[in-house]
């Protein structure tokens, strides 16, 4: 389905410099944010000595999903992702739309994190919790990424991977010395607590397993992505779902009464090793976050240059820088925008919609595999990453993504409605600029 070549590149094109560790590095920061270092009180308190458990459950939910984009990724060879998917199924405008949404899920993400990431450096290091040093450093950091990502992919991926050993290394100290305090009755709970708001509770576990699809937006500049990113993303999000259930299995076994209190990873931290494991585990928060930042920037500028690749976009996005063969100037303006929202505040409304602009893309992805694997020629087809059980899997994954959608308010549904609007004034100029070259 495509003509994209797995070694070497024409000018003009980006270079497949990244691996299977490097893909399996991506999703990983692009599912480990900040959410973990906070969210196993917010579910305790809902689903108590369950909660471990519950983690499992919803990500075995969330790997039907992610084995649905494995089959999709396993079709296609060029950068993009979703954009591919539901263009070859849909059209344009779906593709374009498809693609919009999920960029603004991803710099919202951006712009918030950014903040996060300024307020957990804040508490070890006061000078920039606000004012012009809370100013800087997400400055400083916004531009550090793009630079790193501007010069070439090889140096995003190196990034990201010493952000990945500076957040899990605190991580596994904390798993190893807590799994002392680990009882049968932790471990199994002899009496169930009821849960009043399941729909709500795992409403709330789901979005601690996605940003997985990150990993398909950068097909273009990976080794043998039709192998490599089907396997690199399953096992990735298995890993990630035994390593949530072993953090919340310790943080229930350490704190009993956690259910009741706002305490996060970093008050364990602090009962394990002292004042050494704050430091240790507010580390490990920040650059768990700077993981998740950079991973970020690493998948979403492909995103518009796909975009652009299809007419769906200005040709501006699709220019890949000559030097480093990346997608400079789609680095450039999501670093500039990603700065312009965390410095002003207005990435908050963004947030609110980014999970069920995710979800909506989501949907359409999943329903775009029937056309797909129909529309695959034999040689493609016969290489794909075919799902047994016919169509059982994306199924469940459909009705997973449906129901979690159906659980947003109205205003979110309304907002991202506004969103779409506003993308599909740009789409409009693209086709127009298209037509008037004759394209």
């Amino acid at each position: 389905m495509t003509t994209t070549t797995d070694t070497g590149r024409k000018k003009g094109q980006l270079v497949r410099a990244i691996g299977f560790l490097g893909v399996a590095i991506l999703a990983l920061n692009s599912v480990i944010g900040a959410g973990i270092f906070a969210l196993p009180a917010t579910v305790t308190a809902r689903a108590g000595a369950l909660s471990p458990w519950l983690f499992l459950v919803v990500g075995l939910l969330v790997i039907t999903i992610v084995l649905t984009f494995a089959e999709l990724a396993s079709y296609f060879r060029d950068s993009g992702g979703p954009v591919l998917y539901t263009t070859t199924a849909f059209g344009p405008l779906v593709g374009f739309g498809t693609g919009w949404i999920l960029y603004i899920s991803r710099v919202s993400a951006f712009a918030a994190n950014s903040n996060a990431f300024a307020n957990y450096l804040g508490s070890v290091w006061p000078l920039v919790s606000e004012g012009a040093g809370r100013t800087i450093v997400i400055i400083a950091l916004s531009s550090a990424l793009t630079y790193a990502n501007y010069t070439g992919v090889k140096d995003g991926v190196r990034t990201l991977a010493v952000f990945t050993f500076m957040k899990l290394t605190p991580i596994a100290m904390l798993i190893i010395f807590g799994l002392q305090y680990v009882s049968g009755d932790t471990f199994i709970p002899s009496a169930f607590p009821v849960i009043e708001d399941l729909g709500g509770t795992v409403l709330l576990l789901i979005y601690a397993f996605v940003g997985f699809e990150s990993t398909t937006i950068v097909s273009g500049e990976s080794k043998n992505p039709r192998r490599s990113l089907p396997v690199a993303m399953v096992t990735t999000l298995i890993g990630i779902g035994v390593l949530y259930f072993l953090i919340v299995l310790v943080y229930v076994s350490v704190l009993p009464n956690a259910g009741a209190s706002d305490a996060t990873l970093i008050t364990v931290g602090g009962i394990l090793f002292g004042p050494i494991g704050v430091i240790a585990l507010t580390l490990a928060a920040v650059f768990s976050i700077g993981g998740n930042l950079a991973a970020i920037m690493l998948a979403v500028p492909r995103l518009t240059f796909a975009m652009a690749e299809q007419h769906l976009l200005p040709k501006w996005f699709g220019v890949v820088n000559q030097k480093h063969a990346t997608p400079g100037n789609s680095i450039i303006f999501l670093g500039g925008l990603g700065i312009v929202l965390a410095l002003t505040g207005s990435f908050v409304q963004l947030a609110i919609a980014s999970s069920l602009t995710r979800l909506i893309s989501y949907i359409l992805c999943i329903s775009a595999l029937p056309t797909i694997r129909r529309k695959a020629d034999e040689e493609t087809r016969a290489g794909a990453y075919r799902l047994i059980g016919g169509y059982t899997i994306p199924v469940i994954a459909l009705v997973v993504c449906v129901w979690i959608a159906a659980q947003s308010k109205p205003a979110a549904w309304i907002f991202t409605a506004q969103l779409l609007a506003i993308g599909l004034v740009f789409y409009g100029i693209a086709r127009i600029s298209r037509k008037r070259r004759g394209a």
